[in-house]
């Protein structure tokens, strides 16, 4: 299942979503755990030094790697060079599988140890210095939305995606591309301003949407949010020790970590498995294609000097059954 992990900067969201990735480790899931925000903290929520990590490998420096990988065979994408960020897998394409080996993932995910198991763990890489004035972030999450249209996924296997801050998650089409939504939204006025704006995207485009209240102190606190965001609001998570000496660099075992809080990340991780009932893997792709096209007019057939809207197999339909080997992946 594909999740991803959205709010205000500031609301909390990378420690969230890393105390998800590690209540899913140990309930033996099986991870990859994915940095998207242009803000590259993942790694460290996670337990790395800051050595460790800013030794993260870049997925946007392995665009060109990635692209090559994943076109496979497949004989509507003319060169590696005219997928943009939206072209979507047809018949001859590679899949990405979460358990599995491949290119992809040796040249752009490192394991990480929990205390309860072990994820992959990918990184967009930092906006840099030599970005300035001449590139856009978005650039770099597009690594993300290519392998993410080439992904299948199944139960009990979990893409966990640490997005951009605020309303730049809908900067590209990828806002569409999860099985569940966590908006983490902290009980104040600003802290509930990007739900507002999440949710009409999200009713116009069928996304599974959950608000989580973070540094929640007490009933008037959900009181509150239950009053601005309603049946949307799924749990509120309070202060935590745990995590004030995580941050300290000095973590404990995540055993330790205070029961609500466990209790929390337990009833995030079964509304993400309730979304896996509703998967509707054609809308999943419509979407998926609808999105190329608007790239490919706007910007894309000018870039890349192609006419991408051939690139669409109208006959293809992305679906876990294809996580086996199959006709759709090339030898």
């Amino acid at each position: 299942m594909k999740i991803a992990f959205v709010g205000k900067g500031g609301s909390g969201k990378t420690t969230l979503s890393s105390l998800f990735i590690r209540h899913l480790a140990a309930n033996e899931a099986h991870v990859v755990a994915v940095d998207a925000d242009i803000n590259q903290h993942l790694g460290a929520a996670l337990g790395l030094d800051e050595n460790e990590a800013a030794a993260l490998p870049a997925m946007g420096a392995q665009l060109p790697l990635i692209k090559d990988y994943l076109r496979g065979t497949n004989p509507r994408i003319s060169s590696a060079a005219t997928m943009i960020k939206t072209t979507p897998p047809g018949e001859g394409s590679r899949l990405l599988r979460v358990r599995e080996d491949n290119p992809v993932y040796d040249a752009c995910a490192r394991t990480v140890r929990l205390d309860d198991g072990e994820i992959k763990l990918m990184a967009t890489g930092p906006f840099t210095e030599n970005d300035l004035g001449v590139a856009c972030y978005h650039s770099k999450v597009g690594a993300v939305e290519l392998c993410l249209n080439h992904l299948v996924d199944g139960q009990y296997e979990y893409v966990v995606v640490d997005m951009t801050a605020g309303s730049d998650s809908f900067a590209s089409g990828m806002f569409t591309r999860f099985d569940m939504t966590f908006l983490v939204a902290e009980p104040t006025r600003k802290g509930v301003s990007v739900y507002r704006q999440y949710k009409d995207y999200a009713r116009d485009f069928g996304v599974a949407l959950k608000v989580v209240g973070n540094k929640v102190q007490g009933e008037d606190d959900l009181d509150f949010l239950r009053s601005e965001v309603g049946d949307d609001l799924l749990v509120g998570i309070g202060q935590s020790d745990w995590v004030r000496t995580m941050e300290k660099g000095r973590p404990a075992p995540f055993e330790l970590l205070e029961a609500d809080n466990r209790m929390a990340l337990q009833a995030l991780q079964n509304a993400a498995e309730d979304s896996y009932e509703l998967r509707d893997w054609e809308r999943y792709t419509r979407q998926m294609v609808h999105f190329h096209l608007k790239n490919a007019e706007s910007w894309g057939n000018e870039k890349t000097g192609a006419d991408l809207a051939a690139q669409v197999d109208p006959a293809f339909v992305l679906h876990e059954h294809l996580s086996e080997p199959s006709a759709a992946q090339p030898a």
